[in-house]
C-alpha cells in the first residue's frame, strides 16, 4: 500500500508532498455537467500532483467516466474550471486538450486492429510529427528522416512493456492483455503530462494486474508525468494509487490516501449499498 504523504495546499487541495513546490497538473474546480434535467457530476473538485499516481473509484454509474469525458472535452462541462498546468482549458476541444498534454484510454480497447502494432503507436505520435501532406505523399526526404525518428521512438515506447518483437503483428491479433498494454503504450506516444486510465486492469488475469502496477509506476517513473487511474480492482488501487477520491452519484464523497478511504464510513457505505443492491 502506497504510504505518500498528501500535504494541504492553501486552497484546501492535498497533493504528495514531493509535488507540493510546484502547481498542480490539473485542478477540477466545482465541475458538472447535466444532461437535460439530470445532474450526472456536480460540484468536483480535485487537484492532481505533478508526479501523483491518483485514483478515481465509486460504484458502477457513479459517474467516473463521465469526469473522464468532462477532462478530456468529450463533453464540454455545464459549469465548473479545469486547470492543466495552469491553463484554463474552456472552450478547448477533445484534440486540443491531447496537445496541451492530456492522454487517456478507455474501458473499451479503441484500438486500430488491422494496423500494426507498430503502426498503431505511431498514431499516437502525430503530435509530434512535422512533415507535411505533399512530403508524406512524394516521400520527400524530410517524410523519411521523420518516419525515422517516429519507429525510433515507437520501439522505445514499446519496450516499457517488452513488446518490441510485436511490433509487425495486427493489433487486432494480440491477446486482451497486450492489447491493453497497447493502449496504454499509443497513449504515452501524444507526449502527455498527465495520463487517464479508464480501468486499465479490466479483464487481465491477476498475474496480468500485477505486472500493470509495476508497469504503472514505471511509466510515471521514467517520464515524470502523473496517472489518474479509474478502477475496480481494489487491490491495485490500495497498492498503488497515492490520493484516491471516492464518487457516488456523481458527488466526491471521500477524498484521501489508501488508508483513509478504506476506513471512510461514507465510502463503506456506498459500497456495500451497491452489493445490497446486486443481491
Amino acid at each position: 500500500m502506497s504510504n505518500t504523504k498528501l500535504v494541504k495546499l492553501d486552497n484546501d487541495y492535498r497533493i504528495p508532498e514531493r509535488d507540493a513546490d510546484k502547481t498542480p497538473i490539473l485542478e477540477a474546480r466545482h465541475l458538472g455537467i447535466d444532461f437535460g434535467g439530470l445532474t450526472a457530476v456536480d460540484d468536483f473538485n480535485m487537484a492532481i500532483g505533478r508526479t501523483e499516481i491518483a485514483g478515481l473509484i465509486g460504484p458502477n454509474g457513479a459517474g467516473k467516466t463521465t469526469v473522464f469525458n468532462l477532462l478530456t472535452k468529450v463533453y464540454q462541462p455545464t459549469r465548473g474550471t479545469i486547470l492543466l498546468d495552469k491553463k484554463d482549458t474552456a472552450g478547448m476541444s477533445t484534440e486540443q486538450v491531447n496537445r496541451a498534454g492530456i492522454a487517456r484510454t478507455f474501458q473499451n480497447i479503441r484500438l486500430f486492429d488491422k494496423l500494426t502494432v507498430e503502426e498503431n503507436v505511431k498514431v499516437g505520435l502525430h503530435n509530434a510529427t512535422s512533415y507535411t501532406m505533399m512530403d508524406g505523399i512524394l516521400r520527400t526526404p524530410r517524410y523519411w528522416k521523420q518516419e525515422k525518428i517516429a519507429r525510433e521512438r515507437a520501439m522505445e515506447l514499446l519496450s516499457i512493456f517488452d513488446m518490441e518483437w510485436m511490433a509487425d503483428k495486427r493489433a487486432g491479433s494480440l491477446p486482451y492483455g497486450a492489447q491493453r498494454r497497447l493502449e496504454i503504450v499509443r497513449a504515452l506516444g501524444t507526449n502527455p503530462s498527465l495520463l487517464l486510465l479508464d480501468e486499465p486492469a479490466a479483464g487481465m488475469n491477476p498475474s496480468e494486474t500485477a505486472e500493470l502496477m509495476e508497469n504503472i509506476s514505471k511509466i510515471r517513473d521514467t517520464f515524470g508525468i502523473a496517472i489518474m487511474l479509474i478502477e475496480h480492482d481494489m487491490s491495485l488501487v490500495m497498492n498503488i494509487c497515492e490520493g484516491i477520491a471516492v464518487l457516488n452519484y456523481g458527488r466526491i464523497i471521500a477524498k484521501g490516501t489508501p488508508e483513509e478511504i478504506q476506513s471512510n464510513p461514507a465510502v463503506i457505505e456506498a459500497y456495500l449499498g451497491k452489493q445490497k443492491e446486486d443481491a
